[in-house]
Parts: C-alpha cells; sequence; structure tokens
C-alpha cells in the first residue's frame, strides 16, 4: 500500500512526548549492563522498540510512535549503544546476543507475547528475534529493511556514493589510497584501536556520512557527540564486516516462521541507506505484509512521511491485537 493511497482517518503526526514511568539496568553476560524504560500504559499492550545503528541508541522522539493510552512500550539501548555500558563495546556483541538479551529483558518485565517494533538495523534484529522466538511475538511494525547481506553492505560502503559523492568524499578521503579497496577493513581496524586519538576522527567521519546520506532533503542535523560517533561507528563496522551474525538469505529463508503473524513494512522511496529493493524483496517473501512505500522520503524515522507512515501502522496494529 503505498502511503498517497492510506485513508485520510489512518493519517496524523508523532504522538505528544512522554516520560517512562519506570526506568532499570539488566545486567546480561559479564560485562554488559543494558539501559531500559517503560513508557504508556503499564497494563497495555505489550511492544518492544529496537533501535537502529547498531549503535544509535534510543531517544524521547521513539516512545512518540506510539499511543500511549494503548501500549506498554519498552525500550532499551542494545550492547554498547546509548545508556548501556560498556559504551561501544563489542566484546559479547553479537546478534545472538542481542536476542538472549531481549529475551531475558521479556522475561524480566514478566512479559508473555510483544509487538515488535524495528527501523533500520532494528528491522534485522526484529527479524531475527521474530524468527528464532515466534511464539513471543504478537507482530511486527518494520522500518527502512536491512537485512545485512554483502550487497547492501557493499552499497553503504560504495554504491551511495552515486546519489551523495560530495559525502562519500569526504567519508573516504582518510583512508590512505592503497587501503580504498576495502574501505569496511580499513575503517573496522582504526575504528577498534583502543586509542581515542586513532579511533575518534574515523568515528566522527562515519557518523557525520551516513547523517548526511539519511534524508531525502538536506536534514541539517547537528554532528552527533563523540560518545554517540564511536559507538554507532564501531558497531556498525563490528556488524558490518561480520554481516550480522547471519547466515547470507537466512532472514529471507525464515519468513514463512513468521507469516501468521501480523506484520507492516514500512520504508521511504529514496531510501539511500537502505535501497527499496531490500523492502521490495522481504515483500514478495511475505505477501500477507503490509507494505508501505512512502513515496517522498528516505530512510531517517523522523522524515514527515515516514513517522506519519509509523505512527498509521502502530494504530492499525492496536485495532488488531485488541
Amino acid at each position: 500500500m503505498d502511503l498517497a493511497r492510506a485513508p485520510a482517518g489512518d493519517i496524523r503526526d508523532l504522538f505528544p512526548g512522554i516520560e517512562p514511568y519506570i526506568t532499570g539496568i539488566l545486567a546480561v553476560g559479564t560485562t554488559h549492563r543494558l539501559y531500559w524504560e517503560e513508557c504508556g500504559r503499564p497494563d497495555g499492550i505489550p511492544a518492544v522498540f529496537l533501535h537502529g545503528g547498531p549503535g544509535a541508541g534510543c531517544t524521547p522522539t521513539h516512545r512518540r510512535f506510539f499511543d500511549p493510552e494503548t501500549w506498554r512500550l519498552i525500550l532499551f539501548d542494545q550492547r554498547g549503544a546509548g545508556r548501556s555500558r560498556p559504551t561501544a563495546s563489542i566484546e559479547d556483541n553479537t546478534t545472538q546476543h542481542l536476542i538472549a538479551d531481549m529475551e531475558a529483558l521479556r522475561i524480566d518485565r514478566g512479559i508473555d507475547r510483544w509487538m515488535v517494533f524495528g527501523g533500520s538495523w532494528g528491522s534485522t534484529l526484529a527479524l531475527a528475534y521474530a524468527m528464532t522466538h515466534p511464539e513471543r511475538v504478537l507482530g511486527l511494525v518494520l522500518r527502512g529493511i536491512f537485512l545485512c547481506r554483502p550487497q547492501e553492505v557493499d552499497w553503504f560502503l560504495y554504491g551511495m556514493g552515486q546519489f551523495f559523492p560530495e559525502a562519500h568524499a569526504t567519508f573516504v578521503a582518510p583512508i590512505p589510497q592503497a587501503e580504498r579497496g576495502d574501505l569496511l577493513k580499513a575503517y573496522y581496524k582504526r575504528l577498534i584501536d583502543p586509542v581515542p586519538e586513532t579511533h575518534m576522527p574515523y568515528a566522527r567521519v562515519w557518523s557525520a556520512y551516513e547523517t548526511a546520506c539519511s534524508t531525502l532533503l538536506p536534514n541539517g542535523r547537528p554532528h552527533s557527540s563523540d560518545d554517540i560517533a564511536l559507538s554507532l561507528a564501531r558497531l556498525e563496522a563490528h556488524y558490518m564486516i561480520n554481516l550480522g551474525f547471519l547466515a547470507e538469505g537466512e532472514l529471507l529463508r525464515g519468513v514463512d516462521k513468521l507469516r501468521h503473524l501480523p506484520c507492516t513494512i514500512v520504508h521511504g522511496r529514496y531510501d539511500a541507506i537502505c535501497p527499496i529493493a531490500t523492502a521490495a524483496a522481504l515483500s514478495r517473501a511475505w505477501p500477507e505484509a503490509e507494505y508501505v512505500v512512502v513515496p517522498d522520503a528516505g530512510h531517517s524515522a523522523i522524515e514527515p512521511g515516514i513517522r506519519t507512515a509509523l505512527v498509521a501502522a502502530t494504530e492499525r496494529m492496536k485495532a488488531k491485537l485488541r
């Protein structure tokens, strides 16, 4: 379904800002401590929000995709991201660890089943989690689909420059000519260096490159803080170089486990970070899922058309799950 043809009553902007009614820290593994929060209605329909990156962390805006009178919303910062500690740590940080963390958090919060909402990398994790624990999922809302396949990683590193040549030139510039044939390897070895004077310049450039390419129109967004830039760049490179710790094609092959669940896929027509071909491939594999193409948007969840489509998706999902 194209957003332009959505019913008029389905269209609205973000819900008003809200604050958590409870927050906490969940210890997982031997070193990681995850920040989590709950918002909305304590006896509402459980939902979990999965942020992108990996490494981006949650923000107050993410709470606003959900009707606070209906949803019991759980948000958490994944390993190494946001308010979780240690910051930017890649130790024991894989998709399988994150799936186990979600289960630990679900059990800790006394939830039987929840709706899973994920965008960009969050869509990857949402699919991987749902395929591992389909019995714990009420439904899915997915945005900016990324399946961490080799062609998608290659696009981020090289292909995106076809649309953003200036940003790409700035991204490539710090890497010596002899290493530019493998930008991911070149960046990764610098980003995982423990010395800030070595890793921070590259983290800033990586983060700025992604920000510059994330919206259809120039976004004017300020550069990220150093902590966010480092967690975003280091964790993205870590997951990309390991192809998401997934077998090639695993997430498309596993869709049959989920086809009984309600799902909405939202994707910007001009998403340059995660090209729409990936969302189309997921839609073909999951024909029962509602597929919303936003005709005038790129990748960012806060672009007007994307955020409107996401709010409409959670509104339709609550009607299905009540």
